[in-house]
């Protein structure tokens, strides 16, 4: 909770009466490696905040699935266009290692905001978060090789390689596992000599 109620802090200050308030009207859930947190075709009525673990949104594309984005500790994480629109969601949320998720249902969100109007933050920031990750994944495929999005990976979160596992990394770059072999080796390569 009091990493969650930091990461709020840094968007509006919150009185130790808020805080309460915030803590009775939100729940923590543990989820097991490999369990669905989320899948399409429902109506997304929460909003989740990653304390422990990491989380793979993914799509699924003709029978495959397609990650698309890594959750981990701090980060936020809401099906935007479902959860503002009331529309059946067509991205899915997975654990990819035993995780802890604070829940805020739209129903308490709701009653938070009457109570304590500013808390309307923590809806607005979860949702501007995620059209701020798909513009930068959109921008990356749009602008950038694989090799160079695979890179910023390991800038911006290193610690993915190792918690990941690579069918997934290689999913999110759009390539094959065979071609982020040969990405790393190539960047070994580049490294070492």
């Amino acid at each position: 909770m009091e990493q969650l109620l930091n990461q709020l802090q840094t968007y509006t200050s919150l009185t130790s009466s808020e805080q309460k308030t915030l803590e009775q009207a939100i729940f923590k859930r543990t989820y097991a490696k490999g369990e669905m947190i989320f899948t399409e075709g429902k109506i997304s009525d929460e909003i989740y905040f990653v304390t422990k673990g990491c989380v793979r949104l993914f799509y699924n594309v003709d029978g495959n699935d397609k990650t698309a984005f890594f959750y981990t500790e701090g980060q936020f994480i809401c099906a935007g266009e479902s959860y503002t629109y009331n529309v059946p969601a067509i991205e899915n949320y997975q654990v990819l290692e035993d995780s802890e998720i604070y829940i805020f249902t739209k129903t308490n969100i709701e009653k938070l905001i009457d109570v304590f109007p500013k808390l309307e933050i923590i809806a607005r920031v979860a949702t501007e978060n995620e059209l701020i990750t798909y513009q930068k994944v959109l921008a990356s495929f749009i602008t950038k090789s694989a090799e160079e999005r695979y890179q910023d990976l390991l800038k911006t979160k290193g610690d993915l390689v190792q918690r990941v596992p690579q069918q997934y990394i290689a999913s999110f770059l759009g390539v094959s596992p065979e071609t982020l072999s040969r990405i790393k080796a190539r960047i070994y390569r580049k490294e070492h000599s």
